[in-house]
């Protein structure tokens, strides 16, 4: 699997699962690794992955727009996405986690407003 656009984490902030927030960043072009990439969110996934022999764990996919994107630049909320460019990276991150043997499923989409109070409480649980 090859990620759609950039995948990475939001410094500073802690999720359901531990780790930091995962965010995919709608951009131009692919950054490199290790990159720091200026970005507004525009809303996400609310997201549960579960691994073998353990419970389902909440681990949200937080959506963002590189703040130089020509293309996504009037991008504002995943509302502004085309909804079969959503539904194919919902897709990815399902079929991504099962060819490593986890479960993902999606419960909802949410806007820039849930993005932010995620973020927020993320920065606040890794303090």
């Amino acid at each position: 699997h090859s990620f759609p656009f950039d995948f990475g984490f939001i410094p500073g902030t802690l999720g359901g699962d531990g780790d930091p927030l995962d965010v995919l960043i709608l951009m131009d072009e692919s950054a490199f690794v290790g990159c720091l990439v200026e970005c507004r969110l525009i809303g996400g996934m609310e997201a549960y992955q579960t691994e073998k022999g353990e419970g389902e764990l909440r681990n949200d996919r937080l959506l963002a727009v590189a703040e130089k994107s020509v293309l996504f630049g009037d991008v504002a909320s995943i509302d502004d996405v085309a909804v079969k460019l959503v539904d194919q990276i919902e897709h990815f991150f399902v079929s991504y986690n099962e060819a490593k043997g986890k479960a993902f499923r999606v419960a909802r989409r949410f806007g820039p407003g849930d993005a932010g109070s995620i973020v927020r409480k993320g920065m606040e649980a890794a303090r």
